[in-house]
This record gives C-alpha cells, structure tokens and sequence, in this order.
C-alpha cells in the first residue's frame, strides 16, 4: 500500500501516454455509436434524420428530353439538308395503274452532307448522353431543367457506360409507352430503364 492508501502499481504494466486514466474505464472501441446513439447516412445520401430524396417529377423529366431532342436535331442539320437536297433533285413520275417512280440519284454534296450529319448525331449522342450525363449526372436537357441522374445505391453518376446501356433500355420503355408514362405515378419517378439499372433522377440545379 501507497502512503495515501492506494494499491502499488505494477512497474511492468504498459503506461498511459497521457499520464492519466481513463476515469471511464476502457476506451470505446471502434465501430461502436457515437455518444448520441446516431449512425452515418447511407453511402451517397446526405445526412441527417428521415432523409427524404427529392425525385424530379414525369414533367421536368419530358422538358428535359425535348431539350436533348432539339440539341440532336440541331447536331444532324447536315443530314437534313441533304436529305433535302436529295428529295429535291429527285424525279417522281405517275404510271398508268397510279403507282410512283422515283428517278435521278443524289449529288455528290447532297451525300456527303447525309454522310456529314449522321457523324455529327452520333458524336452528339456519345458525348452528350454517354460522356457527358454519366460522369456528371447532366446531359443538355438535365442541366436546363435543374435534375440530374445518379445511380440509386451510390449517389454517384453512373458511368459512360451504363449511361449508354440505359439509353438501350428506352427501348423497353418504348413499349406502348408505358415505361416512359410510369414516372407519373411511381412513388421514385422512375422508368423501366432507371428500375432495371437502379438509377433516379432528382431535382438537384448544375453547381
């Protein structure tokens, strides 16, 4: 016993760094609560109790679309004039039994602005809805209508790639329409292609 009624401590006894104890015996070991009892959010999900995501709805996400779709129209203008000059240098003739004939080839510049147009819809369709809106979560229309594509689970973009396969998978949603009319009543606002992929799109404005 100590001068001031303590037990002796044990010399061999690994020491404190801080020179005191832990009035509270051990330390609270990893991967325990915090003092309040409150755990993370979910990876990719803001903080804070009850969280709620923002779904845009069936109309931002249409206004969205028609955007991108007169972006494309604009990127393929090549393509429709040729197209046009194409018709125009055309020659229909009437036969007896009132069926067409259609005669004269295109010219050369009618071909090369169809050839022009189509590689400038492409590099449009790549950049915008794989490259662009899958690594930020934006094509043209998302970031004019304030909503942005992520992935469910991770509340990340998505990726090129699967940006590009969900683009596939309009195809799924084109079915009688369905897929793309069923946002207006699901409770996440989601097409066929965004539940197979497990993507949303929320109301969240381009920083």
């Amino acid at each position: 016993m100590s001068e001031y009624g303590n037990p002796p401590q044990d010399p061999n006894a690994p020491q404190n760094p801080y020179g005191q104890p832990n009035p509270y015996g051990e330390a609270n070991p990893y991967g325990q609560p915090g003092p309040y009892g409150q755990s993370q959010a979910p990876y990719g999900q803001p903080a804070g109790y009850g969280y709620t995501p923002d779904y845009a709805n069936w109309f931002k996400r249409v206004g969205a679309y028609l955007v991108d779709q007169i972006a494309m129209v604009i990127a393929a203008l090549p393509l429709w004039i040729g197209y046009g000059m194409a018709v125009a240098s055309a020659e229909t003739t009437t036969n007896p039994d009132g069926s067409v004939t259609v005669t004269g080839a295109p010219s050369g510049a009618s071909v090369l602005l169809l050839v022009l147009g189509a590689i400038t819809a492409l590099a449009f369709f790549v950049w915008n809805y794989c490259i662009r809106q899958g690594r930020t979560g934006y094509s043209l229309g998302k970031s004019a209508l304030g909503i942005k594509l992520i992935g469910e689970e991770t509340g990340q973009p998505i990726g090129a790639g699967m940006s590009f396969l969900r683009q596939l998978l309009h195809i799924v949603d084109g079915i009688c329409y369905l897929g793309y009319l069923w946002p207006l009543w699901d409770r996440k606002r989601q097409t066929f292609a965004d539940k197979i992929l497990k993507t949303v799109v929320l109301n969240q404005p381009q920083g």
